[in-house]
């Protein structure tokens, strides 16, 4: 089996043991590791006795790499999304950040989640993606995003007007900081914590949420996947921002976006033990008591 590893630098010295327990079981188990370029450095410095390789950027990954496997938290799961793009490869997160929806293996249980991988003791979780295209190709071929893809102001400009239209009939007008056109699987990520609702990656459906409304009246809307969204911004200020996950854009004139679902999706990889339930009860603590801690 072989197994690509993806990561970003890490600063804290804290997560040393725990990537090389990662590297040491997958040795184990006989596995063939590859390293993404971006990690190369720091496990030089960090990661002894492991023999590895370094994944070449020219190397085709659809049909060579099994499964790819990364370290750090949700952020740096939506990073790989880019490497690996349309290739279908399988993907698993081993949590070092905080919450995790995405990376949602827990540094604790690195031994049994990678055994459970190489046994192949798991199903694959299909998400959605969506894709941004507007007359500049502001992020190239790298226009999809898994999470959201945000059209904002600049931190010390003026509240910016976005005027959406669903399927070429106007929607509404937005006055306020921005708005979040999230897929099902980022509903728990910026959108939630806008006010945007927790929705199922089954159910098919691009939320949209407005940052701090100028009009109170406004609601986040749940709209059909199959939705064609467009957008027209106007901003006082000179330009403004549109992110793409974790790549972001810096528009200095006025455009317009059209934002559907991508023509790709991503394999997540689901441990038998795991469910979207368990994972959403663990990471939002729900059923607990918090006056009892």
């Amino acid at each position: 089996m072989r197994i690509a590893v993806y990561g970003r630098q890490f600063n804290d010295g804290i997560v040393v043991p725990y990537i090389q327990q990662v590297f040491d079981k997958l040795a184990m188990h006989g596995v063939e590791i590859y390293v993404h370029p971006q990690l190369c450095e720091f496990l030089k410095e960090n990661v002894k006795s492991v023999q590895y390789k370094v994944l070449d950027d020219t190397v085709k990954l659809k049909g060579f790499i099994d499964l790819f496997l990364t370290l750090g938290g949700d952020g740096t799961l939506l990073d790989m999304v880019a490497v690996i793009r349309d290739s279908g490869i399988p993907v698993i997160g081993i949590n070092f950040g905080r919450l995790g929806f995405l990376a949602s293996i827990n540094k604790n249980d690195i031994d049994a989640a990678i055994y459970a991988v190489v046994n192949k003791q798991f199903t694959l979780d299909s998400r959605e993606l969506l894709s941004i295209d507007s007359e500049m190709e502001i992020f190239g071929k790298d226009n999809f995003a898994l999470n959201d893809i945000t059209i904002h102001k600049r931190d010390d400009a003026a509240m910016i007007t976005t005027h959406v239209f669903l399927n070429k009939e106007f929607l509404n007008s937005y006055w306020g900081d921005g708005i979040i056109i999230s897929s099902s699987t980022g509903s728990t990520a910026y959108s939630l914590s806008c006010g945007g609702p927790i929705i199922f990656p089954e159910s098919n459906s691009i939320v949209l949420t407005p940052v701090a409304p100028h009009n109170l009246n406004v609601r986040p809307i749940v709209l059909p996947d199959t939705s064609i969204l467009a957008f027209d911004v106007e901003c006082r200020s000179n330009n403004y921002l549109v992110s793409c996950d974790s790549r972001t854009a810096i528009i200095d004139k006025t455009m317009r976006f059209q934002v559907s679902k991508a023509e790709f999706r991503l394999n997540l990889i689901r441990l038998n033990n795991e469910s979207y339930l368990s994972t959403l009860r663990n990471k939002l603590l729900w059923g607990l008591d918090v006056r009892n801690y």
